[in-house]
């Protein structure tokens, strides 16, 4: 899948006028009158990209398309082996978690 930052000829860290020289000269290579779907994709990507608030949005919330179904095959053909604890292991690990609480507890009462 193209970026808008390979649609627009510009790095990733390209600032904003440098976004904006490059999406100008764009526009003025391919008119809408010209070829409609190229400026709507020049168009877009600089909408998606042309301010620091934009690209934070575009690198925080654009996940790359992915194929869904081949990454479900993946996860279920991967067979994990559940281990089931026997009872003495389980109460002493029940125990660990009971004596750290109660020493978390009373340190947090001590403290305060």
């Amino acid at each position: 899948m193209t970026t808008p930052y390979q649609i627009l000829g510009v790095s990733e860290h390209a600032n904003d006028a440098e976004i904006k020289q490059a999406y100008l000269n764009l526009v003025k290579e391919n008119p809408p009158d010209r070829d409609q779907e190229r400026f709507q994709q020049i168009q877009h990507a600089y909408e998606t990209i042309k301010d620091s608030d934009s690209r934070i949005n575009y690198e925080l919330f654009h996940f790359p398309e992915t194929d869904f179904n081949a990454l479900l095959d993946h996860a279920f053909q991967q067979k994990t082996e559940l281990r089931s604890l026997n009872p003495d292991d389980f109460f002493r690990l029940l125990n660990a978690v009971s004596i750290d609480k109660a020493v978390t507890g009373a340190i947090k009462n001590k403290s305060s």
